[in-house]
């Protein structure tokens, strides 16, 4: 989480976040979820080969307490995933009633004071908004009648909130981003974020784009290809699942360079993306980034990335960050969508017509700033004028 400015640069207040905000403890942390599979996180992480295998060891006996729950899945809205650790019923309905089941034993079993959803599941296959999403009556009577529409990730979502719980979500899906949640979500006091982790290529052009347009330096075309072999990589073969994640990646550029007010330098770019499943990469994911740009008089120019990157090691700190200030928000009365936690996602939640943020450095802005309000501190504007005013 980094730290935060306080007041004016001369009175050097510069705090760890974690001790300026009233944030859970890590330790206080209790960790449950489901699975498709049965097997319990020891034996799920050591398949997926993302930590050492001595530093797995040391965690042992942690993560082997740790066993999933059946999971609600429909192989329709996942196709290149199955398992058969999952639950039955006659309807969603009946589905969201296990959830709920699920998440009053958990409550009970552990102890816990308060709880937190964040999805981590896999994007599903791209769907639009429609009649049965608009208003929570319209799910409702979704859920009893099997409705297509409703995804499990929707499911999820739905049961989260009628538990009192606030719920964020971590990949591309519709999820909670639709008016029937939201209403839920408000009509419970409870604060609702997403979508995407903005975790490896995505982060890359955030942190890219807003300098480029920052020096008015024009762009022809970005070409982004990214292999990768863990189980994204696999449900991203599947062209619907495949398009749910392009349409949040390619929403970036558009946003942050805003071709309709730079016509001459934004209004005729070229933007493509790859993904390719490639099992010998494993978790190391590497998105590769060929970027024509042009300056003055038109001159071309290149810029070329090339980012081997860890997925699930830049996405596991924004899970716990995402937990610990969704648990502030709730205790703030924050309710419905948490837009100051754009800076976590690749296509950030707004309120109806409002366009999203995803300048990764207006994002970083509102997010300390929003803190700032919470605790009372003046906002940071980067003004600066009093310090040359006689």
């Amino acid at each position: 989480m980094g730290t935060i400015r306080l007041g004016k640069r001369t009175e050097k207040r510069v705090p760890a976040i974690r001790q300026f905000v009233p944030l859970a403890s890590l330790d206080d942390l209790v960790f449950g979820g489901w699975d498709i599979r049965s097997d319990n996180c020891y034996e799920i992480a050591r398949h997926g080969g993302v930590l050492e295998p001595g530093l797995l060891e040391q965690l042992r006996g942690f993560l082997e307490g740790i066993v999933p729950l059946p999971a609600v899945f429909d192989q329709n809205y996942v196709r290149r995933l199955d398992g058969p650790h999952v639950k039955r019923g006659q309807n969603k309905w009946e589905l969201a009633q296990m959830l709920v089941e699920d998440i009053e034993r958990f409550r009970a079993s552990t102890g816990v004071s308060r709880t937190i959803m964040v999805w981590c599941g896999s994007t599903e296959i791209f769907l639009q908004p429609q009649e049965v999403h608009q208003t929570l009556e319209n799910f409702e009577r979704g859920l009893r009648e099997n409705h297509p529409g409703i995804s499990p990730s929707m499911i999820y979502g739905y049961a989260a909130l009628r538990s009192g719980i606030p719920f964020a979500n971590g990949a591309p899906n519709l999820t909670v981003d639709i008016p029937a949640l939201v209403e839920l979500a408000r009509q419970k006091s409870l604060p609702v974020a997403g979508k995407d982790f903005k975790t490896g290529q995505t982060l890359m052009k955030t942190i890219i784009a807003p300098g480029l347009k920052a020096r008015l330096i024009g762009l022809s075309g970005w070409f982004s290809t990214n292999i990768l072999g863990n189980r994204d990589g696999e449900v991203l073969e599947d062209p619907e699942s495949f398009r749910t994640k392009e349409e949040s990646k390619l929403s970036v550029l558009e946003h942050i360079l805003q071709p309709d007010l730079y016509p001459d330098l934004y209004g005729d770019y070229h933007h493509l993306v790859r993904i390719n499943y490639y099992p010998p990469r494993g978790d190391n994911k590497e998105g590769w980034d060929n970027i024509d740009i042009f300056g003055w008089l038109g001159y071309p120019m290149q810029i070329k990335v090339d980012f081997l990157c860890r997925d699930s090691i830049l996405a596991a700190p924004i899970v716990l960050d995402l937990a610990l200030y969704m648990d502030l928000a709730q205790r703030v009365g924050m309710k419905g969508i948490q837009e100051w936690l754009s800076f976590y996602f690749k296509s950030p939640m707004a309120a109806p017509g409002l366009t999203p943020e995803h300048d990764l450095f207006i994002q970083q802005t509102k997010l300390k700033n929003t803190l700032r309000w919470l605790m009372g501190e003046e906002q940071i504007t980067h003004l600066g004028i009093e310090y040359y005013e006689d």
